[in-house]
């Protein structure tokens, strides 16, 4: 049997098309460049040369999981929010088509990747929206660049992944790195990572399993680095959880890897410009198990954070 996703693939991409959306591969320095989807209006020719307009609209930036890259975290957002917002989904280095020959491998790198691709589209301001290790990197990108990052929402993340928490996730998963769960090997193994990222495990056959590890699980080497670099000793964690822009964050109610607990505590941590909802019966990727409610609560968001800039 053929791979699935040699099917899937072009039928996600063609239906973001349809949505308004375009790839485009930017080079952010010589040997690093960026795979990111931006709106077909901003995208125009000049002698020949692919010139980037400012957006039309207010902008929203869209920052990915581990598990996958930016149009398949994404995709049912993309076609909820293409129609008033200019919806920009970056891939990170070493998934989709970004690559680097740098050797940094940290959140902060990431950030700064992503926010040099933005500055290179015109883009002046976005609001951020972060799953998992999209959060983590939009954090710092919100730290390094407050003038580009205007609000955020997050889901099931943290503003860094400390030694503790990392240890607490281990021992309440069974795992002995971050690798054991984000970088399967097996059937098994995937069957794992999805059933810990959702409340309620999708029936899928073993074949389509297969073939998400053939096609997901590339750059093997690399991400491996990123999970390494991505935990932080907690005496090298910064205490600074003060933040500009206004937190909105937004939980699945059975989130198995960084729980309701741990996401009130760091409410309370980041102030009074931070407010914390969670969606009932859903688990770590909330927007993929939960794609209705969470649209729906996304946009509000969004349509007031727009009304307040």
């Amino acid at each position: 049997m053929g791979n699935v996703f040699v099917v899937l693939t072009p039928l996600v991409h063609g239906l973001v098309n349809l949505a308004g959306l375009t790839p485009q591969t930017i080079e952010i320095e010589p040997g690093t460049l960026m795979n990111i989807w931006v709106p077909k209006d901003i995208v125009t020719k000049k002698d020949g040369q692919t010139v980037y307009v400012p957006p039309t609209k207010p902008a929203v930036l869209l920052l990915h999981s581990f598990a996958m890259d930016g149009v398949f975290t994404w995709f049912l957002q993309i076609l909820a929010l293409t129609r008033e917002y200019s919806v920009y989904v970056p891939d990170f280095l070493f998934f989709g088509g970004s690559i680097t020959d740098r050797n940094e491998r940290s959140a902060s790198f990431q950030a700064e990747f992503v926010a040099k691709g933005l500055k290179k589209l015109r883009v002046e301001e976005v609001t951020l929206v972060g799953l998992s290790y999209g959060g983590m990197v939009g954090f710092k990108m919100a730290k390094l660049y407050p003038k580009l990052v205007k609000s955020m929402v997050m889901s099931a993340t943290v503003i860094e992944l400390t030694e503790s928490i990392s240890l607490d996730a281990y021992k309440k998963l069974g795992l002995s790195s971050w690798s054991d769960l984000l970088m399967p090997k097996t059937v098994e193994g995937l069957k794992r990572m999805f059933s810990v990222g959702f409340h309620k495990l999708p029936w899928l056959p073993n074949f389509i399993y297969r073939d998400i590890l053939e096609t997901m699980f590339t750059n093997r080497k690399e991400r491996n680095e990123l999970l390494n670099c991505l935990v932080v000793p907690d005496k090298d964690a910064t205490s600074d959880a003060n933040y500009s822009q206004a937190i909105h964050m937004l939980w699945g109610d059975d989130d198995k890897i960084f729980d309701l607990d741990l996401a009130s505590n760091m409410k309370m941590r980041l102030g009074e410009k931070t407010s914390l909802e969670w969606i009932k019966d859903a688990g770590h990727l909330v927007p993929l198990e939960r794609p209705l409610t969470y649209n729906k609560r996304l946009k509000q968001i969004l349509e007031c954070v727009t009304k307040h800039n």
